[in-house]
């Protein structure tokens, strides 16, 4: 949902997901003399409760003493930003927004200018497209005060693992448990397929009568050895078939097909592994859609890759179900799968970010491959945003990472590109934040696992390109992969692009500490113009414009 409200002179553009409101605010900038930040107050319509959101920086002269690393009222303590998100928003409530300039002095406060935002999340779930991310931020504040320098499964009543689900385990069970025998049929296709609670789900719905068929990936050790021995130990062995061919490459998809009285009726997909570490873990989506049409093109998939062909034949099959788009995608849902005879569809996704028209959005888990590094060098939206694993695809330290790390360096350089790396707290020293730890969940990768693209989202025709690949030749070409490309639909826009701004967010305060020294002072709110680079031809300036769709490229 989106709402933009101007009150003397003062305009909120909102954007609500499920979790997250985005705002942006702008003023024009001769009425910015004297601001000192803006104020956000919230009234939760569904629980009955209102405060003020609260954020992490002071006034020196107003300082109330508090432990460094502690929350301080925007009442008192203004924003200093004219982006901001509420984080703590929950699917399906009614909230009234209330932003207010602030100006005066830090002990006298004086309102400038309020504008309120009527607004509501989204629910978790609708007619035609269902999103579910998890929390994807174990290293993280949250995480440490609740539960301790502790590992989930240290927790007890797996309270943990549930709060870093935050839904997706809850979600993917049920999809499974509310199939009904006789009536309803699954068709799973995974790449890695061993995590035993969900597998208990499988077999139990199996052994209540629903037609189950899973195929697997079965080409390398690993995970084939895994995988193996998780359907001989549950008895799923019979209902299953391996992906076996080329043995070189992967079978790499994560989707559920589910049939109702045999037609294909919706289909769950994403990046998200069936396993502990790719629910739990590092940072993952699933993506629901009830559309037969889609979920037929899923079921064809399917029933190709259990043939286990070869590379060549599954080709042809590929391309006759989902054959090479081009110029933009009609609006709605498209679906590509992988492997492909060339790389023209990569090829496609990096012309549609290269013309996007305001923004772009990316997360990339394998590191940047060369065609989107080109395209961050010359794409034409003012305001592009990376989300990375980390800076390269895995690579033996030496001068050709080093090489690596000097292409994305120059890409951060550029004023339109703002990137973030995967990284947590690793000590207790820096402004008294707590030292953080991971889930130990995963070794290979343990932040950013999406894979999805947002071009222009924040306007009226935003794309939203996601699914199992990771954007790369050997995802088009080799691996069996599937994507979903979904243009015109803003409540998917809307929830991802207020995910991607939460994970970013994250990422780029912990990835920032490696630049501070334990005992720098924390940087306080300022009384000087702090707003000035907000204006002009500077990149602050387009997010400005670009949040609060304000401006002439917006």
């Amino acid at each position: 949902m989106r709402i933009t409200q101007t009150t003397n002179g003062l305009r909120v553009h909102a954007i609500a997901g499920t979790y997250v409101v985005l705002f942006g605010f702008d003023l024009s900038e001769s009425e910015c003399d004297g601001l000192l930040g803006f104020s956000i107050h919230r009234q939760d319509l569904t629980e009955n409760e209102a405060y003020y959101l609260s954020g992490s920086k002071a006034f020196v002269e107003t300082d109330p003493g508090f432990p460094t690393g502690a929350q301080f009222s925007t009442r008192d303590h203004p924003i200093q930003s004219f982006q901001w998100a509420d984080y703590s928003a929950k699917p399906g409530h009614a909230y009234i927004y209330t932003i207010t300039a602030k100006k005066g002095t830090p002990q006298n406060l004086t309102d400038f200018a309020s504008s309120v935002i009527h607004i509501s999340t989204e629910p978790v779930t609708a007619t035609e497209h269902n999103v579910f991310f998890n929390r994807g931020v174990s290293g993280s504040q949250a995480y440490i005060n609740r539960f301790g320098d502790n590992p989930p499964d240290a927790i007890p009543n797996r309270k943990a693992f549930e709060w870093l689900s935050r839904g997706l385990n809850e979600a993917l069970e049920a999809y499974v448990q509310s199939c009904v025998p006789g009536v309803d049929s699954l068709r799973i296709a995974a790449y890695e397929f061993y995590y035993e609670r969900f597998l208990d789900v499988v077999k139990a719905t199996l052994d209540a009568g629903v037609d189950i068929q899973i195929v697997y990936d079965a080409r390398q050790d690993n995970p084939k050895l895994k995988n193996i021995a998780a359907m001989q130990a549950k008895g799923l062995d019979a209902v299953s078939f391996q992906r076996t061919q080329p043995a070189s490459y992967i079978s790499h998809n994560k989707f559920i097909v589910k049939l109702h009285n045999g037609v294909p009726h919706s289909v769950w997909t994403g990046g998200t592994n069936f396993t502990e570490g790719g629910i739990y873990g590092h940072s993952n989506v699933a993506h629901v859609v009830e559309d037969q049409q889609v979920a037929q093109k899923f079921l064809d998939y399917w029933q190709v890759l259990a043939q286990d062909p070869t590379s060549s034949v599954l080709k042809n099959s590929v391309e006759a179900i989902t054959p090479h788009p081009d110029g933009m995608p009609p609006n709605g849902t498209t679906v590509i799968f992988s492997p492909r005879k060339n790389l023209d569809a990569l090829i496609w996704y990096a012309e549609l970010a290269r013309n996007a028209s305001d923004s772009l959005f990316m997360t990339f888990a394998f590191g940047m491959p060369d065609v989107f590094k080109d395209v961050y060098a010359t794409a034409q939206a003012h305001m592009r945003f990376a989300l990375l694993e980390q800076k390269t695809r895995s690579m033996r330290e030496g001068p050709e990472k080093q090489a690596e790390e000097g292409k994305i360096q120059q890409l951060r350089n550029k004023s339109e590109n703002v990137f973030a790396v995967g990284d947590f707290i690793r000590t207790n020293e820096v402004d008294g934040w707590l030292k953080e730890r991971l889930s130990g969940l995963n070794a290979h990768v343990r932040y950013v696992h999406n894979k999805f693209m947002l071009i222009d989202p924040l306007g009226d025709d935003p794309i939203v390109i996601c699914g199992s690949a990771n954007f790369s030749e050997a995802s088009t070409i080799r691996n069996d992969e599937n994507m979903l490309v979904v243009r015109g639909n803003t409540r998917v826009a809307d929830i991802y692009l207020g995910e991607f701004m939460r994970l970013y967010s994250h990422f780029a305060f912990r990835e920032s500490l490696q630049w501070r020294k334990p005992d720098d002072p924390p940087k306080p709110l300022r009384t000087d113009d702090w707003w000035q680079d907000y204006y002009g031809n500077t990149p602050r300036s387009h997010r400005r414009a670009c949040f609060a769709r304000s401006g002439d490229d917006c």
